[in-house]
């Protein structure tokens, strides 16, 4: 069983990103001129060789242990409609909601013209102990 990576709340791009200059760095290795003919050189191709293979090993440990993946295909498919179909049923909701709440403002208020009166005691802030 695998450890838990270090970098469970945010994707390593840098990780990932730095997979093909890895490779990159061992091709060129590779191919030099004096290719494996000198210890240095070996030396410097495996140093790559096993850099490359554990930022993989690294990459994949962390791509195995992303959360989701568990549903097949068809299954998100289905899923992705169900939620598509609630989508369109709430909105149908909202605009006959809005439509009633419209149709209700202009039966309750006949004359929106007319002028409200105010209690200016009601709104007036009244301090404990009965002072102002």
């Amino acid at each position: 069983m695998a450890s838990t990576p270090e970098w469970t709340h945010s994707l390593p791009t840098a990780l990932f990103d730095g997979l093909l200059p890895k490779l990159a760095t061992v091709l060129e290795l590779a191919q030099k001129a004096e290719g494996t003919a000198t210890p240095v050189a070996k030396q410097a191709l495996l140093h790559a060789t096993n850099d490359f293979k554990y930022a993989l090993a690294q990459a994949k440990d962390y791509a195995s242990t992303l959360a989701g993946g568990d549903l097949l295909v068809e299954e998100q498919d289905s899923v992705v409609a169900m939620l598509e179909m609630l989508k369109q049923h709430k909105q149908q909701q909202l605009m006959q909601f809005a439509s009633e709440v419209g149709s209700l403002s202009t039966i309750a208020i006949p004359n929106v013209s007319s002028k409200m009166e105010v209690d200016s005691t009601a709104s007036t802030p009244f301090a404990s102990g009965g002072q102002f």
